[in-house]
């Protein structure tokens, strides 16, 4: 595509964007904890080293209370500088630390010796997996009933089972980091803990029609990779239980279909129109979570390209690599471009597709052995048209591997990333030698010249998901890919 052809293309992006933001939602309803003055005022105050600090606080009284308190304190300085000091004690009267929506809790199914670890003959490996089956316990959490009778109060989005969680900042359940910790859960023998997070995710679908990024209010507008029925799939074959199975497959078709309905767009190729999957967040407002970061990043922007930048970070949050050069786009090379040049949504992931393709086919199996053979039909249907988009769109020939496809240029992203051969682990691919292909692609890329993983790129943006860092799914998904 030509120069003109691409500065054409942004300038449609611009008046859409002109025309569409001023309808965008904030993250979510709360007039504290994700959108207003209060959070503004708070955040660029910035009383805390880490924004995510004051978003997390439990309110000690009702939001109408706390918002009137705040209306008093602020009444004829809207564009006066409220104090630090005067900020830090209406906190102290209205909230609470972080961390008070949980009680204590610890895994009744978690015991000393599980199997996998006789397995470990290296002294070194089996006392770091011994600690690292230990960190179960540290890392449970149990919500507080509280936070069911009272959610106006917490930003803490209520599961009815205890989670295990990240640790560190991350104080609550994340979607695609939890697919990990099941199947760390399952080699630890540890399958009602399992469950039971995996119910969770059921009933946040029931609830929002898909699983947010986080449990937190200011996630629920956006979500992450949608790993739920692999999760499910995971946890069926260590059980064999066909009840669990039953109940779960009602949320993954609807979580699927939010995913179909309003993260999916038509790509045309060679005449032939093709579905597939991208990242799309319209929430034209800052993270409240980084909400400095946000501002600071849009200084000096127009309000059109500050918007712009907000929906696109969002989208970029949304896939998990939060963030990378990878949805570097625009007009500029993706080596030259920095965080302001993000354009998640313009460009179709690969392996988003890859494991649409793997979600569809799991879910025509999942029909079948519960004996639906109309809806087993239907997924794999819709699976094997996967299989086509992919190679269609996604599969370059002459470099024998899958791109991500720029929407802006309508070209393949030839930068590598491990998620170019996400395909191989998600099995959506048609020809064996596809198989063959890629692995001389890895091999002849360098990434496999590092010696303590492949890194996410070979491009060293700063960001953190670019070089020198390494991700240890993209690492078992490397690994386990046939």
């Amino acid at each position: 595509m030509s120069s003109h052809n691409v500065d054409r293309v942004s300038l449609v992006f611009c008046i859409f964007f002109a025309q569409a933001y001023a309808l965008l939602p904030p993250p979510c309803d709360s007039e504290i904890y994700c959108t207003g003055e209060l959070l503004r005022r708070v955040q660029t105050a910035k009383l805390f080293n880490d924004d995510k600090h004051f978003v997390d606080m439990k309110l000690l009284a009702s939001p109408d209370v706390v918002l009137e308190a705040f209306h008093n304190l602020t009444f004829g300085v809207q564009n006066q500088t409220i104090t630090s000091s005067i900020l830090k004690d209406f906190l102290t009267r209205f909230f609470d630390a972080p961390g008070k929506e949980f009680e204590t809790w610890t895994p009744a199914d978690w015991h000393e010796q599980p199997q996998f670890l006789s397995k470990i003959k290296d002294p070194k490996l089996y006392n770091w997996a011994v600690d690292l089956h230990r960190l179960w316990k540290s890392l449970g959490r149990k919500i507080t009933m509280d936070v069911k009778d009272h959610p106006e109060l917490y930003s803490q989005i209520y599961t009815p089972n205890p989670v295990i969680v990240p640790g560190g900042r991350f104080r609550e359940l994340y979607y695609w980091d939890s697919y990990w910790i099941i199947n760390g859960l399952l080699l630890s023998e540890m399958t009602d803990t399992a469950q039971g997070m995996i119910n969770n995710f059921l009933y946040l679908v029931d609830r929002y029609g898909f699983v947010p990024n986080g449990g937190r209010i200011y996630y629920e507008r956006r979500s992450q990779p949608p790993f739920l029925t692999v999760m499910v799939r995971d946890y069926f074959r260590a059980t064999k239980d066909i009840n669990f199975l039953k109940k779960a497959v009602p949320a993954l078709e609807r979580e699927y279909n939010f995913w179909m309905q309003n993260r999916s767009i038509i790509v045309e190729v060679d005449g032939n129109k093709h579905i597939l999957n991208h990242y799309n967040v319209q929430i034209g407002q800052p993270r409240p979570e980084s909400y400095t970061d946000d501002l600071d990043l849009a200084e000096h922007m127009s309000e059109v390209e500050k918007e712009r930048l907000f929906v696109e970070l969002k989208a970029g949050a949304e896939s998990g690599w939060d963030f990378s050069s990878r949805w570097f786009g625009g007009n500029k090379d993706s080596n030259n471009a920095t965080l302001k040049d993000i354009y998640t949504s313009s460009f179709v992931p690969t392996d988003l597709n890859a494991l649409m393709c793997l979600n569809e086919h799991t879910l025509a199996q999942f029909h079948h052995e519960l004996g639906n053979d109309a809806a087993a039909q239907h997924y794999s249907k819709a699976y094997n048209n996967r299989l086509k988009a992919v190679e269609a769109v996604l599969w370059n020939s002459e470099k024998g591997v899958w791109f991500d496809y720029s929407l802006q240029t309508n070209s393949s992203n030839f930068a590598f990333y491990p998620s170019n051969l996400a395909p191989l682990w998600a099995h959506c691919f048609n020809h064996s030698d596809m198989q063959l292909r890629a692995f001389e692609y890895l091999k002849d890329s360098g990434a496999l010249n590092y010696p303590h993983g492949v890194p996410t790129s070979l491009h060293n943006s700063g960001e953190q998901w670019d070089m020198p860092n390494a991700w240890s799914p993209l690492q078992q998904m490397l690994i386990q890919a046939p």
